[in-house]
């Protein structure tokens, strides 16, 4: 029997387990006994936004192209033996993807079927890069195609113009696909500098959960041939900005090829000394209860005729928390005059927060009873809070409406960007 680390996931009847190896690989295992697949997701702290570091084995910063993540991830599937992890992946049934945002690239095999195999696969392929002046020009024509299809894209626009707008140093503000012109900078050297740095053990993690074995899991990984010959730990130097408190811009107006006119309501506030993960949810509590799909403030923009769609998203970036209010209107004036209000004069109940946290357990309770929901959830935290919350019941059941108002108290609601998107034509009749 495999000797790990166990963590209850407290309100929960299961068992995390966990273990860190000598070169730095962290390993997260959820079993189930009442499923009949698995999924395993390899990642490395690494995304778009990292782009000025000291290379491995070097003593000067380099700066690397924009969208250089996204398009390493593509190039680990082309394999020195010609077999590309998809057509390994299918004989079995295996379902194998990949993808990158802002802080992390996974790679990920979901199957029923030869699951030791598929794991010391998917272990070796990722430890195994190959890149070759041919195959990266090759690419760039792929990845030119791929960020040309957002051209048209208006939602991508506006959510790409708001972080421009709300953002002053962060890398957030730049797309994880980069441009055509940045892509086509990229080389095989800034490929191979940015692997070696970034795609360590002791930068990486690898969640499974589903139905499979611990012991056998650990038996792979343990003698998986990539991970034993790749024993190196330093310490990764990346040069990050320090983000602004204020907002880069108050207001900005741009065209777009749209009928309808949007607006965009964002709000940067800082984390501060608050704990983030509750922080994150009060803030959550507050959006969800008072400007959600069943919330009077939005039966009232709709009776008033100030939307024809109106929808809301958070986002943590670092040490900061973004709220985006979003709407099709014909008097985007009066919309950002009645959401700045409303801000201003939010009262919360016992009530709507008892409501809300009964809304939330039962939702983390869904999130595990399936396998990809849980897997996604210990990844988030890790990447979020650098560790995985066991006790998120607990919390929820914590929030009240006393420290509830005391955060809202401290919060800068004026601390707001408005990104209007406008018809770059009348409309036809």
């Amino acid at each position: 029997m495999v000797s790990l680390n166990s963590i209850n996931i407290k309100g929960l009847d299961q068992t995390l387990y966990y273990e860190k190896l000598d070169n730095g690989l962290e390993v997260y295992l959820l079993p189930y006994d009442n499923k009949k697949n698995w999924t395993m997701h390899y990642a490395t702290k690494f995304g778009s936004i990292a782009t000025s570091f000291v290379p491995f084995g070097q003593d000067k910063e380099i700066t690397v192209p924009d969208g250089i993540a996204h398009f390493l991830e593509h190039k680990m599937f082309e394999q020195e033996d010609g077999i590309d992890p998809f057509t390994f992946a299918s004989k079995t049934g295996t379902y194998s993807n990949a993808s990158t945002n802002y802080t992390c690239t996974q790679y990920l095999f979901e199957g029923n079927k030869c699951f030791k195999e598929n794991l010391d696969y998917l272990l070796n392929f990722v430890g195994s890069p190959y890149f070759t002046d041919e195959n990266v020009e090759k690419e760039k024509g792929i990845i030119a195609e791929e960020i040309k299809q957002y051209d048209d894209e208006v939602e991508w626009f506006f959510d790409e113009e708001m972080k421009k707008a709300m953002l002053n140093k962060d890398n957030h503000r730049v797309d994880i696909a980069g441009t055509v012109e940045t892509i086509n900078k990229i080389t095989k050297e800034d490929l191979y500098n940015t692997y070696y740095t970034f795609y360590q053990p002791s930068n990486m993690f690898l969640v499974i959960t589903g139905s499979f074995n611990v012991n056998e899991a650990m038996d792979v990984i343990k003698n998986n041939k990539s991970l034993n010959e790749n024993k190196v730990k330093f310490d990764i130097k990346v040069k990050k900005e320090k983000e602004t408190l204020k907002v880069k811009d108050k207001e900005v107006t741009k065209k777009f090829n749209i009928h309808n006119t949007k607006v965009g309501y964002g709000v940067k506030l800082p984390v501060g000394d608050n704990d983030k993960f509750l922080f994150y949810a009060y803030i959550a509590l507050l959006v969800n209860t008072k400007f959600g799909a069943s919330s009077l403030f939005r039966e009232k923009l709709k009776k008033e005729g100030l939307i024809t769609s109106f929808y809301i998203d958070r986002e943590i970036i670092d040490d900061y928390v973004l709220l985006f209010f979003k709407a099709d209107t014909k008097k985007p004036k009066e919309l950002v005059e009645a959401i700045r209000k409303e801000l201003n004069n939010i009262k919360i109940t016992e009530e709507e927060i008892e409501r809300m946290k009964k809304v939330w357990i039962s939702s983390y309770v869904m999130t595990y009873d399936d396998i990809n929901g849980a897997c996604d959830n210990i990844i988030d935290d890790i990447i979020i809070y650098d560790k995985f919350i066991d006790n998120k019941i607990e919390l929820y059941r914590s929030l009240n409406k006393k420290d509830c108002m005391n955060m809202l108290k401290g919060l800068d609601f004026t601390n707001s960007s408005v990104v209007t998107i406008i018809p770059n034509k009348k409309k036809e009749d």
